[in-house]
Order: C-alpha cells, then sequence, then structure tokens
C-alpha cells in the first residue's frame, strides 16, 4: 500500500536532508519530494550519495518557475536559474522539475501579459530540459495566489500551455489543495492523461488560518473528498508517486518523527487503499 507514498520535503520542513533521508527509511517511505534550499544546505554531491545509500526514490524537486518578471535582467536570471534546477534534478534522478510560475511584478496588472511570458521562459526551457531528461510540471495554484505566487490557476489553464509542448517535455501536477475546488478538475484530470506528472495530497482546513499560505493539514483534517480525486487519477492512468505536500505552522512545530508516522498513517487511511485498484478496475468519478 505503500509503495507509491512520497514524503515532500516541505511537510517535515524542519528536518535537515540526512534526517528527513533517514526518517523515510525508518517509516518505510520509498520516496521524497526534495526541495533545492535543502539540497544547496547539504551539498547536493552528498545528498545524492546519501540518498543512493538509502535506496530512496526522489519523486520531484521543487521547484523552479518564477518566470513572470518583465525586466530583461531578471527575466534572464530566471532562466539561468531554472537552467541550474534542471541539472540538479538530473543529478538526483528526479523525473520532473515542479514549477510555480510566479505572480505579477510590483506594480504590473497586465494578467495576460504574465501569462505569455510563462509561455515564452516553458519555450526556452523544455529543449534544456528535455536534454538533461527532466520533465517540467507546471503546477496551477488555487486562484488566491494569482496576484503573488501564480498566475496559473487552474489545470485547464496548465493544460492550455503544456500541450503547446511534447507530452514528455511538459505536464502538469494535480495537487489536491489547489483543485479540489474547481467544478471541471475531473474533466481536466481525464484531458491531462499522460501529462500528469506528479500527484500531490494534502487537505483543505476549515477555517482557514490568517496565513492562507499555511492552510492545509493532513488528510483527514479538512474537507477535501478524496476518493473521487483519486479514482480520476486512476482512471487517467497515473502510475507515479503520491506526495504528501504540507505547509502548516502547527504540524511543523511538532517533532519530524511524529509528522513523518502521522504521514504514513493517514496516507493508509486515506490514499493508499485507493491506489491498490488496478486500472481496469477503476471506476471513473
Amino acid at each position: 500500500m505503500m509503495a507509491r507514498l512520497s514524503l515532500n520535503q516541505w511537510t517535515t520542513r524542519h528536518w535537515t536532508m540526512d534526517e528527513a533521508i533517514e526518517g523515510c527509511v525508518r517509516e518505510g517511505i520509498p520516496a521524497i519530494g526534495i526541495w533545492r534550499e535543502h539540497v544547496q544546505a547539504y551539498g547536493l554531491s552528498t545528498t545524492v550519495r546519501h540518498l543512493r545509500e538509502a535506496r530512496l526514490r526522489v519523486s520531484s524537486l521543487c521547484r523552479g518557475g518564477f518566470f513572470t518578471a518583465s525586466d530583461p535582467a531578471a527575466r534572464r536570471e530566471a532562466l539561468a536559474d531554472n537552467r541550474r534546477a534542471i541539472d540538479e534534478a538530473a543529478q538526483l534522478g528526479a523525473p520532473c522539475l515542479a514549477l510555480v510560475v510566479g505572480g505579477l511584478p510590483a506594480g504590473d496588472r497586465d494578467l495576460p501579459g504574465a501569462r505569455r511570458r510563462v509561455i515564452d521562459a516553458l519555450a526556452e526551457l523544455a529543449p534544456y530540459a528535455a536534454a538533461a531528461g527532466i520533465r517540467l510540471a507546471l503546477e496551477p495554484l488555487h486562484p488566491m495566489y494569482c496576484a503573488e505566487r501564480a498566475v496559473v490557476s487552474t489545470l485547464a489553464q496548465a493544460l492550455g500551455i503544456a500541450e503547446s509542448f511534447p507530452v514528455e517535455h511538459v505536464g502538469v501536477i494535480v495537487d489536491t489543495f489547489h483543485v479540489w475546488w474547481d467544478p471541471d478538475v475531473f474533466t481536466q484530470i481525464a484531458r491531462a492523461g499522460a501529462r500528469i506528472a506528479s500527484f500531490q495530497v494534502s487537505d483543505w482546513l476549515v477555517p482557514v488560518p490568517q496565513d492562507l499560505l499555511l492552510a492545509r493539514g493532513l488528510m483527514g483534517d479538512g474537507i477535501i473528498d478524496f476518493p473521487p480525486l483519486c479514482r480520476a487519477l486512476i482512471a487517467a492512468g497515473y502510475d507515479g508517486d503520491i506526495e504528501v505536500e504540507i505547509f502548516n505552522a502547527d504540524l511543523w512545530s511538532r517533532p519530524g518523527h511524529e509528522i513523518a508516522t502521522a504521514v504514513v498513517q493517514r496516507y493508509i487511511e486515506h490514499i493508499g487503499p485507493w491506489f491498490k485498484v488496478t486500472m481496469r478496475e477503476a471506476p471513473r468519478p
């Protein structure tokens, strides 16, 4: 049941890289979603070695993106940083680089223009990523983040961009926290099919905390109905890892081993059973 479980590193945010790797091994979690900040602190070569020694699979590298700057120098630096991220992903053995595309530049109200710059950046980066064997994975974020973090807010928007590129070069991320509300989500998951590069899970807490970035909870603590979303992923043919990615200050205040244990328990309860169903048997939502 746990064969596809991945612990996104931000869920145990205060664990160092070595603590996260050792914690996954201790809990029997076979994969980890890596964050660049932790790689830089621990060292890329040391991270690669430790992952191999632990026989731990990397499900994704987070994050690249932030393509929307209108200033030419800032855009050049963003593209250079994304090339560095692609190189890191390749060395880590990650199948994809998660992309948070960026919000509106300061003082800018041109939303269509910002989205065009995302497409332009992907056109520059996709060949470089393909040569490195890395898939770029667009992550649509909930619309409340549109101004500051991601001008791509729905799975339909992400697919509209991704479909301009070969499926093996640019995919999309389905994150339950960001898509659960969308009345078109099941149609778009079916449309996505082989473009689904990553499936991330967490719950939507009610009431929403003051800091909207930290509104995620452990599965079962909020209001997301996970079974239909899981069935939709299965019907779409998704066969990759399932990352538990939670931003939550109360959770982060707990010892890392308690968080990891809770992740395993909630995954087994709310997510894992659905992915025991074979592809042929999986009912559509």
